[in-house]
């Protein structure tokens, strides 16, 4: 029998998707990258404003 945890490859050849469908998907993935960049600009501000008050005191 198979064993059931083997890997297995697979080769997609050929997609065939509606030009507008892709469109529509691209458009999603950027109004959907909009929220992580604010998370990631937050999270980077956060980070260099402790790096910077830890590294360049105020005397």
């Amino acid at each position: 029998m198979n064993d059931s945890n083997e890997a297995k490859k697979v080769i997609v050849v050929d997609l065939q998707m509606p030009f507008f469908s892709i469109v529509v998907l691209m458009v999603k993935w950027a109004l959907a990258s909009i929220p992580a960049i604010i998370i990631l600009a937050v999270i980077f501000s956060l980070v260099s404003g402790l790096m910077g008050g830890l590294l360049f005191p105020r005397i």
